[in-house]
């Protein structure tokens, strides 16, 4: 499977959840450690989780399983898919680490390009 196929599998199990603010960031010029992040937010605790959990659940019907995953009850969730790396967040801590601004402004890595 594609990292666009998988890309696309995570944001349409995010958005079953009604996950908010559902955000790709493509960072394949800036860094070697994925081809996207997908980063959308969940009203609380347990909706951040409920929708970890949806997004790991589509997955391994694809027999996708994470490499790992981190933060489960800490209103920011990070699931690694190899070349699509999901952070599900509370919007109090979307906003405090601003992931989209922090890779917006990454520089491009020549060695990548």
């Amino acid at each position: 499977m594609t990292s666009q196929e998988t890309l696309e599998l995570i944001r349409n199990a995010a958005d079953d959840m009604k996950a908010e603010r559902i955000e790709v960031l493509d960072v394949r010029a800036k860094t070697s450690i994925a081809d996207y992040f997908l980063v959308c937010s969940g009203t609380s605790d347990r909706h951040v989780d409920a929708i970890a959990d949806r997004v790991a659940e589509k997955l391994v019907e694809h027999k996708i399983k994470p490499l790992r995953s981190e933060g489960e009850r800490s209103g920011w969730i990070l699931q690694d898919y190899g070349d699509v790396v999901l952070h599900v967040m509370k919007e109090e801590q979307r906003q405090f680490y601003d992931l989209e601004s922090l890779w917006q402004s990454a520089q491009v890595n020549t060695d990548l390009v």
